[in-house]
């Protein structure tokens, strides 16, 4: 899944991104956040340039499109072949008793492109900082959170420029803390 900011133009990053996702030779889709209205539908045409087919409209903060979202993701999730078992963790005191391990799932993105109120939405309440300036997150944050029964940790990160755009020590320091986070998950979006 790839995130772009329906209100904001595209970047090179955002194509090389794209070019980079493309070459994969794996199902990508495309979802343009930010589009409460049919005044950012127009704005969707920019993404076709990113060759990755229809961007899917939504809005993190009002639930739109999350539906069109799942129904496209539920049957790549369940092509996917099984993946390969581990030994099974088992908890301490009785060896009997496996243990559901989180998966450990980071959204990542560019400064105030919906990271954290795509999260917000999913625990279906305010528990990360929102806010029109970039900038609010500046800690990856881990939350537990369980789909359908299944642990999950969600790492909000904070916002990524290009590294010659960051002139501030402590955006640099963000940035450290997000590329930790990504290595850290099992699963990036």
């Amino acid at each position: 899944v790839m995130l772009a900011d329906a209100r904001a133009e595209l970047t090179r990053l955002d194509e090389r991104l794209a070019r980079d996702l493309r070459r994969l030779d794996k199902p990508v889709v495309l979802v343009a956040n930010k589009c409460e209205g049919k005044t950012q539908v127009h704005q969707l045409a920019e993404l076709y340039r990113l060759g990755l087919g229809d961007p899917i409209p939504g809005s993190a903060e009002h639930g739109v499109g999350l539906d069109r979202l799942y129904g496209i993701l539920k049957p790549l999730c369940a092509a996917l072949p099984a993946p390969e078992t581990e030994p099974a963790e088992t908890d301490s005191e009785t060896s009997d008793t496996p243990v559901n391990r989180p998966l450990k799932l980071a959204i990542v993105g560019r400064p105030n492109v919906g990271k954290s109120t795509l999260i917000n939405r999913l625990l279906q309440k305010d528990r990360l900082l929102t806010g029109p300036e970039a900038g609010v997150t500046r800690d990856a944050i881990t939350i537990p959170w369980a789909w359908k029964g299944n642990p999950i940790l969600l790492t909000d990160t904070a916002g990524l420029r290009k590294y010659g755009k960051v002139d501030d020590d402590l955006e640099r320091i963000s940035a450290a803390d997000t590329r930790n986070a990504i290595d850290f998950a099992e699963v990036v979006i």
